[in-house]
């Protein structure tokens, strides 16, 4: 998988500058993104991911995001949804992840259609009711399946020992300073609240 790495970066490169041999347009080059982000996704669950920081989603904007950009930081990855009873956790997500990034702490969303068609939008409308309603600045990625046939290879790797298939949106994973899963919250579970906070905090206190 880290080989893909850097043929993605290559890709990038010759998709938006036109070098290399056979320059592709900008939905061509979207379109192959996606399809290498997919392949490096999957080549870390077919050999065995050791950590989510052997996973590459593709950003809200159509980027190879690898998430080994993140070592050493505390993550929080969130599937979400635009039109979820839940959906004012953003709220509640922004708020910690403006106490705590200056601490280490990244939250990353994932948005979702999975339960009851409530991310219907596209990326960009996504990306425009985020910024607009709740004022999002944590890092957002492309839709993605979480459960079910489609189901995304970091998803899959998640729910694998963590409290199985994803079961609504606003699920939350905690992921340590070295990569590893440490705590799963339901979406009944607030982002600010004391538990997840605590949590948080205990992460980000352990180098």
């Amino acid at each position: 998988m880290l080989r893909l790495i850097p043929i993605l970066a290559t890709f990038h490169e010759t998709a938006h500058n036109g070098r290399g041999r056979r320059p592709v347009s900008g939905l061509q080059g979207a379109r192959l993104c996606r399809v290498l982000c997919a392949l490096a996704a999957a080549a870390a669950v077919c050999h065995g991911a050791e950590s989510v920081y052997d996973f590459t989603p593709q950003s809200i904007d159509g980027q190879p995001a690898p998430l080994s950009e993140y070592k050493g930081k505390v993550l929080l990855l969130v599937n979400v949804a635009s039109k979820c009873g839940f959906t004012p956790q953003y709220k509640g997500l922004e708020a910690v992840y403006e106490e705590y990034r200056d601490k280490g702490l990244v939250i990353v969303g994932f948005p979702a259609n999975n339960f009851g068609a409530q991310e219907p939008g596209t990326n960009e409308e996504i990306k425009s009711f985020c910024t607009r309603t709740y004022n999002v600045s944590f890092p957002m990625m492309s839709k993605i399946s979480v459960k079910g046939g489609d189901q995304d290879p970091l998803y899959k790797y998640l729910t694998a020992n963590n409290g199985g298939d994803i079961k609504w949106n606003f699920t939350k994973f905690l992921v340590d300073r070295s990569g590893n899963v440490v705590a799963r919250f339901e979406p009944m579970t607030k982002p600010d609240s004391p538990e997840v906070k605590a949590a948080i905090e205990k992460a980000l206190s352990q180098e």
